[in-house]
């Protein structure tokens, strides 16, 4: 099963406090202030933002699905190609990156030049 970006962002919009946002001028879902998905910058694949250790995990457990582009390595986020064999382990990695940013305190504002 493929997913795309409106499914993605239809499932992340059904956990409790998310919300439809833009994060680097990229649609993303946010909840408690911090993106969890967004379309990122790589054609065919979203951004998860989610703990260094899971990304880790995924890119060696999973590397079909999950992967890094150079402009993602040592950042929090891993993407994530539409075309998946496991959509249901998708949505649960939706999940648990949407529980790590509800998590974590909310960002302070940017200050004005």
């Amino acid at each position: 099963m493929s997913l795309d970006w409106d499914s993605v962002a239809a499932f992340a919009l059904t956990l409790p406090g998310a919300e439809l946002s833009t994060s680097y001028s990229q649609p993303a879902v946010k909840v408690n202030g911090r993106a969890f998905v967004n379309t990122g910058h790589e054609p065919g694949s979203f951004c998860l933002q989610i703990d260094m250790d899971t990304v880790l995990l995924l890119k060696e457990t999973e590397p079909a699905t999950y992967w890094q582009s150079p402009h993602y390595e040592g950042w929090p986020a891993v993407l994530v190609r539409y075309d998946t064999d496991d959509p249901e382990r998708v949505r649960a990695m939706i999940e648990r990156a949407h529980a790590w940013q509800a998590g974590r305190p909310r960002p302070r504002g940017r200050k004005k030049a």
